[in-house]
């Protein structure tokens, strides 16, 4: 019994011919995805950040951020993978000074909060403990 509505060996040699064929056009293709999709991704991160953190940089290095992010921006309009990823790298690096600038904020807000819990704990009192299991207290009832 065969099914009438398959394929033949020739039309499945030809597919797989023309997947070999294109196989190098998909990775091309594939590595632009790739390249575009973490530029976008960047992008949003950075530009998100730095509307929370902006005022925490300086001028220069907000400045330089920005146009970091318009260049990125540009260069996903193409389809140019290199230079999709050099721009992704460039704002990874330029937005580092933003991550600085987070961290020593948050150092000093932890810094803040830090000196003024750590009087409160004043009366904490160690004392000793027995614990009572169910069977226990069923056999003593």
């Amino acid at each position: 019994i065969q099914a009438s509505g398959g394929l033949s060996d020739a039309d499945i040699d030809q597919m797989v011919k023309d997947a070999e064929a294109h196989a190098d056009e998909d990775k091309k293709r594939r590595a632009l995805i790739e390249a575009k999709n973490h530029g976008e991704a960047l992008v949003h991160s950075t530009e998100k950040t730095l509307g929370e953190y902006g005022d925490k940089v300086g001028e220069a290095d907000k400045s330089a951020i920005e146009a970091a992010v318009a260049d990125l921006k540009t260069a996903l309009e193409g389809e140019d993978v290199s230079d999709i990823e050099a721009k992704t790298n460039a704002l990874a690096q330029a937005s580092m000074k933003l991550g600085e600038a987070m961290y020593q904020a948050s150092q000093a807000e932890g810094e803040a909060t830090g000196a003024e819990t750590s009087g409160t704990n004043d009366d904490v009192v160690d004392a000793d403990f027995e614990e009572v299991s169910d069977d226990d207290q069923q056999k003593s009832a």
